[in-house]
């Protein structure tokens, strides 16, 4: 698949995710539409996903679970999940939860939500198919805030450990929290030292572009016996004019002028 095919996706995907958050009139728009290029370039490039069922996919797990619409987003690009369900994004019982549910929804890897654990779910999930001598790789997406969880320290001490060199991780580094910049809450820089103390490789990236995501998944593959973190620069609210960069859009629902000007911006019918 082309970048400009992925580029389409990558639109699609934006208006399902405020067509979905604008209905259930909650959720995360920010950091969602931060990651869209992250999964586009995961799920319709690098990985080895044909089916949901199938025991030789590659594995995704969303450690930032707040950011859910961008992974309904991206299953539903596939054809792996109805876009009939996409007015029903947190009502009750439904298959889209406000953080992924595992149980309810199929091709959701790991439920997530409280941050910091997905990475150690990954590492299982890794550490799993180095035993049983599988080929199968599993992939993780940090939200930048995120990794000022002790956890995430922990589950990095781990992967290193047992050289976890099917596991890579990819931090979604918008720059913003709930509460703020990064810097001004608890800074985490320097991320790529850190990491590298923990015995990581680290690649940075430009996480909205597809040609350097592409070239840093090629170098991820020459990496043995050590897990891998791709730092992606990216924007919140990347696609919507008035929500790129304002941490005040990591949590809050457009209302419905909004959502017409941000749909229409995406060229996209409202």
């Amino acid at each position: 698949m082309n970048y400009d095919e992925l580029s389409v996706i990558a639109k699609n995907m934006r208006r399902n995710i405020l067509t979905m958050i604008h209905a259930a009139n909650s959720g995360h728009p920010g950091g969602s539409l931060s990651a869209v290029e992250i999964l586009t370039y995961l799920y319709f490039k690098e990985m080895n996903i044909k089916d949901v069922d199938d025991d030789d996919r590659d594995r995704f797990v969303l450690s930032k679970g707040h950011g859910a619409p961008v992974l309904y987003a991206a299953l539903m690009e596939k054809g792996f999940v109805s876009k009939d369900l996409m007015n029903t994004l947190r009502q009750v019982n439904s298959k889209l939860q406000g953080h992924p549910d595992m149980k309810k929804l199929k091709g959701v890897e790991a439920s997530t939500g409280s941050l910091g654990q997905g990475l150690s779910i990954a590492n299982g999930m890794a550490l799993a198919f180095k035993l049983d001598k599988r080929k199968n790789r599993v992939f993780v997406l940090l939200g930048d805030g995120e990794i000022q969880e002790g956890m995430i320290w922990e589950a990095a001490m781990l992967a290193n450990h047992y050289k976890l060199d099917n596991l890579t991780a990819i931090v979604d580094h918008n720059g913003l929290q709930i509460d703020g910049r990064n810097e001004d809450v608890m800074s985490v820089e320097p991320i790529d030292k850190k990491f590298e103390g923990f015995g990581w490789h680290v690649i940075h990236v430009d996480g909205h572009d597809f040609s350097s995501l592409e070239k840093a998944f090629e170098e991820r593959k020459t990496i043995k016996e050590k897990p891998v973190l791709i730092i992606a620069k990216t924007t919140k609210g990347r696609g919507c004019s008035f929500m790129e960069d304002k941490a005040g859009w990591h949590g809050k629902a457009p209302n419905y002028d909004e959502y017409c000007t941000a749909m229409e911006e995406l060229g996209g019918d409202n």
